[in-house]
C-alpha cells in the first residue's frame, strides 16, 4: 500500500485524530495508538487497522517510553491543547533534537498559536470561527451546523492527514521532519475556499438561504415524496434543468425563468407538490439515465444495495458485520486495503508492539510488574 513502511504514534483522543490516523492505517501505515491505563474502554470508533499500547503517563517511566517510541517512527500524531506535550518534555523541539526525520503533527479546533490557541472548543465552535457557519442554514432561520463534519473531519482530520502525506513526500528530499500547526478553524475555512473566492461574482450576493447553492434556489434542494422518503436535486446548468422539468412533467413555456429570483418560492410549491406525487422509487425510476441532476437521499440502510454503490463496492463490512464507506480515493496500482477485524481493545498490542521497538521480554516485564504498560491481549481473544 502507498504508506507501507511508515510508523505513526497516535496519541488517543476523539474524532478527528483518531480519522486522520485510520486514514493513514487504511492506506498502509503502521498506526500504534497510545492509550492510558485504566481505562475500561476506548472512545476511538474509527481505530480500524491500528494497534494500541497502554502507558501510565502519569509515571516518569511512561513518558520516557513514549519518549523512545516517538522518536524510533516516522510520524507523531497529538491531539492536545498547546502546551500539554511541553509539559510532559514531549515537545516537537525536544524530539526533533532526537529525530531530526521526524514529523510531528498537531491537530487542535484552534492552532499553537493566538489567544484562543489553549481553549476548548468543538467542531461547531471552530466552524462558527471559520466564518462558514454564517452561511449555512435556511433563509428566515438560524445558522445551522451540519453535523460535526466540517471543522472536525473536513478541516481536521483530513486536513491533518494531507499536511502528513505532504511532509513524508517533502522528506524524502530534504531528508528532514517537521511540525505541522493543523488548525480546524483554518482548515474549515480552507475546505470552503470556493465561497470565499466566488463571492466576487456574486454568488452569494443575497442573504443566508437564498443563494443558488445554499438551498435558496427550487431546483437545487431536497424534496419530500409520497413514501415519506426524499429526492436530492440539483438541476443548475440550463440543459439539467430541462430534463428535470420533463422528468417531472411540466411545461418550461407555461413556467418563470429558472433564475427568477422572485419566483423562486413558487416554482419551489410546485416542485414540492410534483414530489410528493410518487414515491422515492417511482422518481428513481423516471430520473436514472438522464442528467436531470436528480437523485435518491439514501439512508445508511439503502446506501450499500443501490445498484450504483455496489458495482463499485463502495461500502464493506468487517468481521463483526458492521457497514462503513471503503476507504477513499482508489488508487489504481496501490489501493487501500482496510484491516475487517475487530478495533483493538486498550493496550491489546503492548508486548508485540514494545518487542518491534527493541524492548527485551524482561524490560517489558518490568514495565508491566511497575505498572508503566498495561496488556490486555488476552481480553482481545475473548
Amino acid at each position: 500500500m502507498a504508506l507501507a513502511g511508515v510508523r505513526v504514534i497516535e496519541l488517543a483522543g476523539l474524532a478527528p485524530a483518531p480519522f486522520c490516523g485510520m486514514i493513514l492505517a487504511d492506506f498502509g501505515a503502521k498506526v500504534i495508538r497510545v492509550d492510558r491505563t485504566k481505562v475500561a474502554m476506548a472512545m476511538d470508533t474509527q481505530a480500524r487497522g491500528k494497534q494500541s499500547v497502554a502507558i501510565n503517563l502519569k509515571t516518569t517511566e511512561g513518558v520516557a517510553l513514549l519518549r523512545k517510541l516517538c522518536v524510533q517512527s516516522d510520524v507523531v500524531l497529538e491531539p492536545y491543547r498547546k502546551g500539554v506535550m511541553e509539559k510532559l518534555g514531549l515537545g516537537p523541539q525536544e524530539l526533533l533534537k532526537e529525530n531530526p526525520r521526524l514529523i510531528y503533527a498537531r491537530l487542535t479546533g484552534y492552532g499553537q498559536v493566538g489567544s484562543y490557541a489553549t481553549a476548548a472548543g468543538h467542531d461547531i465552535n471552530y466552524l462558527a470561527m471559520s466564518g462558514l457557519l454564517s452561511r449555512l442554514g435556511r433563509s428566515g432561520e438560524k445558522p445551522y451546523a451540519p453535523l460535526n463534519l466540517l471543522a472536525d473531519f473536513a478541516g481536521g482530520g483530513l486536513t491533518c492527514a494531507l499536511g502528513i502525506v505532504l511532509a513524508l513526500l517533502e522528506r524524502t528530499k530534504s531528508g528532514k521532519g517537521q511540525i505541522i500547526d493543523a488548525s480546524m478553524v483554518e482548515g474549515a475555512a480552507y475546505v470552503g475556499s470556493f465561497v470565499w473566492k466566488s463571492r466576487s461574482i456574486g454568488m452569494w450576493d443575497r442573504s443566508r438561504g437564498e443563494n443558488m447553492l445554499d438551498s435558496g434556489a427550487p431546483f437545487y434542494d431536497t424534496y419530500q415524496t409520497s413514501d415519506g422518503k426524499y429526492m436530492a436535486v440539483g438541476a443548475i446548468e440550463p440543459q439539467f434543468y430541462r430534463q428535470l422539468l420533463k422528468g417531472l412533467q411540466l411545461d418550461a413555456g407555461e413556467l418563470p425563468p429558472q433564475m427568477s429570483f422572485s419566483d423562486w418560492p413558487e416554482l419551489r410549491r410546485m416542485f414540492t407538490e410534483r414530489f410528493a406525487s410518487k414515491t422515492q422509487a417511482d422518481w428513481s425510476r423516471i430520473f436514472d439515465g438522464t442528467d436531470a441532476c436528480v437523485t435518491p437521499v439514501l439512508s445508511f440502510d439503502q446506501v450499500s444495495s443501490h445498484p450504483h454503490n455496489q458495482e463499485r463496492a463502495s461500502f464493506m463490512k468487517d468481521s463483526n458485520g458492521e457497514e462503513s464507506p471503503r476507504p477513499a480515493p482508489v488508487l489504481s496500482r496501490t489501493p487501500a486495503e482496510p484491516c475487517l477485524t475487530s478495533d483493538p481493545v486498550i493496550g491489546e498490542h503492548t508486548v508485540k508492539v514494545l518487542k518491534e521497538y527493541g524492548f527485551t521480554s524482561s524490560e517489558i516485564n518490568q514495565m508491566l510488574a511497575a505498572g508503566v504498560v498495561e496488556c490486555n491481549a488476552a481480553k482481545a481473544k475473548l
